[in-house]
Order: structure tokens, then C-alpha cells, then sequence
């Protein structure tokens, strides 16, 4: 394993497919958390489904979390050695004239995404692992549509999510299609992948501010 991620080719494939498996994992995230807007109950019994389904907890869970550790890990190192590989006495390379913007920041863009996912896991990962399995409290299926909303209430923590998912917006729209073409999708594919990437690099974040913003407004 680690002399196959010795390659610098290996490396971007394994960081993509880590990144593809996390996009995954946000859009379905998404779908969950917005059924909250529309119904309580709906919300409800998927979040249950969710929090109490074997294969969820035991196998899919522990992929998750080793996939956003792997993902952020991979990154600072392919960040590192690209820095190191970097001509520094090329002095005609201009980083704005040959990069976007997202594509040079990437890595600080990553950290706060990072220091949001710590936050989230904080907020809602611990305090259900305490429930489950240190105070072994009896499970209620209705309790997790009123969890959520009250996450909400802080006004601090709302414009905090606010941003991070701005900031994750910003990430995506060079992430995404960078991840496909990492993983050999040739150019007959690009344009509508950048389309496509585009619409989830917006609609997806833009979808969970909103969200954040319904349940601080309707308190």
C-alpha cells in the first residue's frame, strides 16, 4: 500500500477516489438533512434508519471516517510535494496567470472544511455515541428532527456554517471535476462534467445554508 502510494500518479488516483466516495456521502447527507424542511417525520425515520441500521454503523461509518482522515491526509501530502517539486528559479511562472484561484488555495479551503467536520462531529457524532453506547439511554426514534433544529440556535454557529459551506462550494468547484479526471475520464466527458460539476458545487452547499437558515428562522 504505501509503496503503491509512493507514485505520484497512485497518489492523485487514491486522493480522487477518496474524494468521489465523499461526494457521494454529502449528496446523500443533503437528501437526508433537507427531508427536515419538508417533514419531521420523514426526517425522523430516516435519521433512525440511519442511526440504528448495522451495515451503517459498523462498516459504512468507519469507511466514512477513514475516508475523510485519508482524503485530508493525501491532500496536505500531495500539497507538500508539490511545493517541493515546484521550480522556484523558473521566475516567468505566474501562479494566477496558469491557476485559478480554488486551485492554489485548495489546501486552506481544506483545512476549514476540516475544522468544520470536527465540528460537526463534535456536535452531533459524539453527543450520539454518548447516548448509544455510554449512557445506553433508551433509543426514541423522534428525537433527532428536534436535535437538529436546536443545533441551530445559535446565531454564531449558523454563520460559521454559513461560511464553511462557502467554503466547501469554492472547494468543489475545482474538486469535482479534478477527481474525475484523475480517475480517467477522458475530454469527450469535460464539458459536461464541468457543467455538471458546476450545478453540485453551488446547489449542493447552497442547499445546506439554506437548510441552516430555515431552522434559524422558524424557531
Amino acid at each position: 500500500m504505501s509503496g503503491m502510494l509512493n507514485s505520484s500518479v497512485a497518489r492523485k488516483v487514491a486522493m480522487a477516489l477518496s474524494a468521489i466516495f465523499l461526494l457521494i456521502f454529502l449528496l446523500q447527507h443533503f437528501i437526508i438533512n433537507f427531508t427536515s424542511v419538508i417533514s419531521e417525520s420523514t426526517f425522523n425515520e430516516l435519521s433512525h434508519f440511519m442511526g440504528t441500521n448495522f451495515l451503517v454503523q459498523f462498516l459504512m461509518q468507519p469507511i466514512l471516517i477513514f475516508a475523510v482522515v485519508f482524503h485530508f491526509v493525501m491532500g496536505f501530502i500531495l500539497e507538500i510535494r508539490n511545493k517541493k517539486a515546484r521550480n522556484i528559479s523558473y521566475k516567468s511562472y505566474n501562479a494566477g496567470a496558469n491557476s485559478s484561484w480554488m486551485s492554489r488555495n485548495m489546501i486552506y479551503s481544506g483545512l476549514v472544511i476540516l475544522a468544520f467536520i470536527v465540528l460537526h462531529f463534535i456536535d452531533f457524532w459524539f453527543p450520539e455515541i454518548n447516548h448509544k453506547y455510554i449512557e445506553v439511554a433508551p433509543e426514541d426514534p423522534t428525537r433527532y428532527y428536534h436535535e437538529l433544529v436546536e443545533k441551530f440556535h445559535n446565531p454564531l454557529r449558523v454563520g460559521a456554517y454559513v461560511v464553511a459551506f462557502v467554503l466547501l462550494a469554492l472547494h468543489l468547484l475545482h474538486g469535482f471535476q479534478s477527481a474525475f479526471q484523475s480517475v480517467g475520464f477522458n475530454n469527450k466527458f469535460t464539458p459536461a462534467l464541468k457543467t455538471f460539476g458546476k450545478y453540485f458545487a453551488i446547489l449542493i452547499p447552497l442547499g445546506f445554508i439554506f437548510i441552516a437558515l430555515f431552522h434559524f428562522f422558524n424557531q
